[in-house]
């Protein structure tokens, strides 16, 4: 681990545990650990070029999220949610910001999606900063292993109390802030120069984080980020009053309803905001005071009981109308889609009250019409179910007989 930590001083220096030579650990088992990690071929050049170890690293992030379970959530977001905001964003070239950044997964897919594209893993910097101790050891690793250079300051530190990149103008905010976080020690930045839009409440700070990624936005920039669903209704403790003020600033761009079970730190479902400081900027259309709603709570697949991801094509889809809202170029044509996506003008947005939940927006979805007359169809799907009551009926009998012939019933 020192030898390690000396051939790394930028992103590794006081990181590592050296801890591994204490009594009470079991030299067999830790011998076996790393005969078995020694057979991985992860150095040739074809696994290499995989980025395996970093796949490896990402596996067990998310298996150890899986078992804390609630606390899971301080360091690992679904790869999905993440592969959506980059996918979102665009994030080609620039400064890329991360004010609560867990274990760096917004890092890691920004740099895959540049790469996937084309570019150059250069063309981004990385900016972050996390609050606990030890996830900000496991984002250091997890940049270090992939070769990622990034600027996570010189020890871990609050975003709120101790911000590290006070000067710092992003091109691109990508963040999954804690949920309903009512411990943010709000009571002691009453007069913040962030609060432009209205002082948070004390007792939650999702609109502290809002306020803090616009802060931090350059004069063309665009964040992507998720917050639990009562941030986009809420009216306690002067919530609707801030979430107007910054819709009125026409900062919106763009909103996202998920479906649930895709966290492993809640199981209720959250949403997806995206505020742009510029909706006029020279490479899109101008939609200014116009605010994109898409709602995909019907998406995804379980991969386990209790767990739903957003699959590749979905993802694709989502991300597809946003460009093509936008006006992207070869983003191709954008229409409103019912049940799915709607284009709704910032007067729309002010006679719901300022709401920005996208099922009120987006309405119904289309019932494809068969043709077939509707009292024709009723005389038929009745007839149905009479003969689906007449099967019943007689498994119901054969049931009894059944049990009749056991000694059971009457």
């Amino acid at each position: 681990m020192v030898s390690i930590e000396k051939d790394n001083p930028r992103h590794l220096k006081g990181v590592l545990p050296k801890n591994y030579a204490r009594q009470e650990l079991d030299k067999q088992r830790l011998g076996e650990l790393i005969d078995l990690i020694g057979t991985i071929g992860l150095g040739d050049a074809e696994n290499r070029s995989k980025d395996i170890l970093g796949r490896v690293y990402e596996y067990f992030l998310g298996q150890f999220a899986s078992a804390e379970g609630k606390t899971g959530g301080q360091f690992y977001t679904a790869r999905c949610v993440v592969q959506l905001l980059v996918e979102m964003l665009n994030p080609y070239k620039g400064r890329v910001y991360d004010p609560c950044c867990g274990s760096g997964g917004m890092f890691v897919q920004s740099e895959k999606f540049v790469e996937a594209h084309g570019g150059r893993i250069g063309d981004i910097s990385i900016y972050g900063q996390e609050s606990n101790p030890t996830t900000w050891r496991l984002c250091r690793m997890n940049l270090a292993i992939r070769s990622i250079d990034g600027d996570l300051g010189s020890h871990n530190a609050d975003s709120f109390h101790d911000d590290l990149h006070k000067d710092l103008k992003a091109d691109f905010v990508l963040a999954n802030p804690p949920f309903n976080d009512s411990d943010w020690k709000g009571e002691q930045l009453r007069e913040d120069v962030r609060w432009k839009y209205g002082v948070p409440p004390v007792g939650n700070a999702n609109f502290a984080w809002v306020q803090h990624f616009i802060h931090h936005l350059a004069p063309n920039g665009i964040a992507g980020f998720v917050l639990a669903n009562g941030s986009m209704s809420s009216n306690q403790s002067g919530e609707g009053e801030i979430r107007k003020n910054i819709i009125e600033a026409d900062l919106v761009d763009c909103m996202i309803a998920l479906p649930g079970q895709l966290f492993y730190s809640t199981q209720i479902p959250v949403c997806l905001w995206f505020l742009a400081r510029n909706k006029r900027n020279s490479k899109f259309r101008d939609r200014r005071r116009q605010t994109l709603f898409i709602d995909v709570r019907k998406m995804g697949v379980m991969i386990d009981r209790v767990h739903r991801e957003l699959t590749d094509e979905e993802i694709a889809r989502i991300a597809g109308t946003y460009h093509a809202w936008r006006g992207d170029e070869g983003a191709g044509v954008y229409q409103d889609v019912p049940g799915f996506c709607k284009s709704a003008t910032t007067e729309e947005l002010a006679a719901h009250g300022f709401v920005l939940t996208p099922g009120r927006y987006v309405g119904a979805e289309e019932v494809e019409d068969d043709g077939e007359p509707f009292a024709e169809k009723l005389a038929r799907l009745t007839e149905k179910l009479e003969e689906q009551f007449a099967e019943s009926a007689r498994l119901e009998a054969a049931i009894r007989d059944n049990l009749r012939g056991l000694g059971y019933g009457k």
